[in-house]
């Protein structure tokens, strides 16, 4: 539509299948995988994300005159903070022993997933208006069901600098990304890095080579309820480890690989012909996400062979511009992975914690840009005269 198609309905839908896939993704720009409408309804309908998961579907939508979706946000009223990756325990514990209900709060993300994307999806062609209407939109959704704040997590840059232009309190954190800088082969990139860190990685890689196991990279028809099966096993391994508890359930990955199985990419390893562990990657088109990973056996450095090296050496081969793995890890830094700016934004109905937060994140931005300054200079590539 042109830019001047006018904003004729916002609507709050509690399932992203009452808008048509196309319609979704024609806003998303099928640039990011994890804001598809395959992506997040496979979530939805694998009961994943519903009620009983404290993450109820509330996506906002907004439509142009000819009725036709101009706009979208994924967009979720929550009943706790799991499965976000940026953490508000301490601003809800803070509020509720002041005699405040923080929680139920919305939330704009995608669920389990800290992988930075578009939040403000809008339909290549028309007016800006419509970003705009959805930050209005998710304020007017705050005030209405007397929730306690909006949080936006993993935006685009461009998007949480509009956050802030309207209003809202702006977060910054960090994450590992491995940038690919024009390499033509692994052993390129291994020749970019200091020579003790270039020493290390294949130290680890012959390691792993000589443990005998097999890798292969599924995607596509490869894909299939056998390995779902061993991977879900995986999944619920490392969850049970880490966390005590599997977001994911098992008809999540069938969906996926129903929905979406040219992007996605599954690294599985083998024993023989018995898998021993996988990673699981969606293939977005400059960037490759890592997501999951387990294992049923433990073997030194395959976790950093399956997430990180294998993921380096399919980056390369298909010409992707990163590799984002994921949260945490400053031990991803001595394989290759730099320290990266990521954001979220904001939005507190009451203006005592919202001054408290906001006093907080002054700070909080400056220890950021501390962390990351020192932590790019003790990079592995090997310094520049």
């Amino acid at each position: 539509m042109p830019d001047g198609s006018e904003i004729t309905e916002i609507k709050i839908l509690n399932a992203i299948g009452h808008i048509p896939a196309k319609q979704w993704d024609a806003c998303a720009r099928d640039s990011n995988p994890t804001v598809s409408h395959a992506f997040l309804s496979a979530l939805e309908d694998s009961g994943s994300v519903g009620g009983d998961a404290g993450w109820l579907p509330q996506h906002l939508a907004v439509f142009d005159e000819s009725g036709m979706l101009a706009a979208a946000a994924p967009m979720y009223l929550k009943s706790h903070s799991y499965g976000e990756y940026v953490f508000d325990w301490g601003w809800a514990d803070a509020f509720e022993r002041a005699g405040g209900r923080y929680y139920p709060k919305l939330q704009s993300s995608v669920p389990f997933t800290p992988v930075t994307g578009p939040r403000l999806l809008v339909r290549p062609g028309v007016d800006q208006k419509y970003a705009d209407a959805l930050i209005g939109g998710m304020t007017q959704v705050c005030e209405q069901l007397g929730v306690s704040s909006i949080h936006v997590t993993f935006p685009t840059e461009v998007e949480w600098q509009r956050f802030g232009d309207r209003g809202f309190l702006q977060r910054t954190g960090e994450q590992f990304h491995w940038l690919n800088d024009g390499y033509t082969s692994f052993d390129d990139f291994l020749s970019r890095l200091s020579s003790r860190k270039r020493k290390n990685i294949r130290k680890e890689r012959e390691k792993v080579s000589k443990l005998g196991l097999r890798f292969e990279a599924l995607s596509g028809a490869d894909l299939n309820e056998q390995s779902w099966d061993a991977f879900y096993g995986f999944y619920c391994n490392t969850s049970d480890r880490k966390w005590g508890q599997t977001y994911l359930s098992r008809e999540f990955f069938t969906l996926l690989g129903e929905r979406m199985a040219e992007r996605t990419l599954l690294f599985m390893v083998y024993e023989d012909e018995h898998p021993v562990a996988g990673a699981l990657n969606l293939v977005g088109r400059d960037a490759l996400y890592g997501r999951n990973w387990g294992c049923s056996e433990h073997h030194k450095f395959l976790h950093f062979e399956c997430c990180y090296y294998q993921a380096i050496d399919y980056a390369i081969t298909h010409g992707l511009s990163r590799v984002e793995a994921g949260a945490q890890g400053p031990h991803k830094l001595q394989r290759g992975y730099l320290p990266t700016k990521t954001y979220s934004a904001h939005w507190i109905r009451d203006r005592g914690l919202r001054d408290a937060i906001e006093r907080y994140l002054v700070s909080e931005r400056i220890q950021i840009e501390d962390e990351i300054e020192i932590l790019t200079e003790h990079s592995p590539f090997r310094k520049q005269v």
